[in-house]
């Protein structure tokens, strides 16, 4: 999870939301983060861009192995993991506003998914959540002071 961290890093110097993900299949590794704004492309996250990855290298859409997520999946990815027959999940903070993982919904636990995947969450919970927390303050404070020319948090001290 600290390399999906470290990832997660990387996309939020480039501009996207932070989240890092991790497949380990063996003993192989994939490694892939957001990337939906330097594409663009709305499908380039992390999950589906490290699944992309991982089949390719292999030949092969059933991956099986675990991937290590730093925020709990959309329904987007949740489904691209169930189809790439990924064994493991494991995420670090929840989703709240569209969370698949059980969250708001749990496509896993759903009988129209023809595949289990164990789940486990919250590892590095905090972490993860004070990252995408960070972010999304200094995406919205910049968009303050664009939108008015001044540094409002200057302003009230």
């Amino acid at each position: 999870m600290r390399r999906a961290i470290a990832l997660a890093d990387e996309a939020a110097v480039a501009g996207d939301v932070p989240i890092g993900a991790v497949l380990v299949i063996g003993e192989r590794v994939f490694e892939a983060y957001n990337e939906k704004e330097q594409r663009p492309d709305p499908t380039a996250h992390a999950e589906v861009l490290v699944i992309r990855a991982a089949a390719q290298v292999l030949g092969s859409w059933r991956l099986g192995g675990t991937l290590y997520v730093t925020k709990e999946p959309c329904p987007m990815c949740a489904g691209a993991i169930a189809a790439a027959r990924i064994e493991r999940l494991v995420f670090g903070c929840a989703d709240p506003k569209g969370g698949a993982a059980g969250s708001v919904i749990d496509v896993f636990g759903s009988l129209c998914v023809n595949h289990s995947v164990s789940v486990t969450a919250g590892v590095l919970e905090s972490e993860t959540a004070a990252q995408l927390q960070s972010y999304f303050r200094t995406k919205r404070h910049a968009r303050r002071t664009s939108a008015t020319g001044v540094d409002e948090a200057a302003l009230t001290g």
